[in-house]
């Protein structure tokens, strides 16, 4: 029973059910919220494999910018539900950093 896995275990479930439908699309909130490092590599593994090798566009909901940074080839920063900015990851600078994502 999905209910009796751990949370990474019901992470990689729920995008194990994902992918079934063969999606175009793969929409991922936070993925990496209170999972344990070891799995958060797996993941990340595994949505880079998605992307790569199934031609499926993830978009990542994540706070944790390394994964982000690690996982994902474009970035968009919203401000209260608006864009402040965009680009290719290597575009992500410590400017844009400083400026939108620390706290």
């Amino acid at each position: 029973m999905g209910g009796d896995l751990s949370g990474g275990q019901q992470q990689q479930l729920a995008i194990g059910r994902a992918l079934v439908i063969d999606p175009k699309i793969l929409i991922l909130d936070e993925p990496t919220e209170g999972i344990q490092p070891n799995i958060v590599a797996q993941i990340g593994d595994i949505i880079q494999k998605l992307t790569k090798e199934l031609d499926i566009t993830v978009l990542l909901v994540e706070q944790k910018l390394p994964f982000a940074r690690r996982v994902g080839d474009h970035f968009c920063i919203l401000e209260r539900g608006k864009q402040v900015a965009k680009g290719a990851m290597n575009e992500l600078d410590d400017e844009l950093v400083k400026k939108f994502l620390t706290v």
